[in-house]
């Protein structure tokens, strides 16, 4: 399932496409905005997300065979809910 799917299934229920697209746009930059924000955002019944800070690490430039350290970075986690397959 992609966004467009998301659209198309909110569409079914709103009656209108640019409404389901508004209302599918706001969910994602409410929950990126939160989460930059380092908020925990909870669905319930579905699951939560958060972000981590990801450690340092050894890598290496592909080219040059160089070993190099990859800073440590923000990520996002998800938690799935209980009864997240169960429906």
């Amino acid at each position: 399932m992609n966004k467009a799917d998301m659209v198309e299934g909110v569409s079914k229920l709103t009656g209108s496409r640019v409404e389901a697209q508004r209302i599918v746009d706001f969910l994602f930059k409410a929950m990126r905005e939160a989460l930059r924000k380092n908020e925990k955002v909870v669905v319930q019944g579905f699951g939560s997300f958060h972000v981590v800070m990801r450690k340092p690490k050894k890598g290496r430039n592909i080219k040059t065979g160089q070993e190099v350290l990859i800073p440590a970075r923000p990520a996002i986690k998800f938690r799935k809910g209980k009864d997240f397959l169960l429906g």
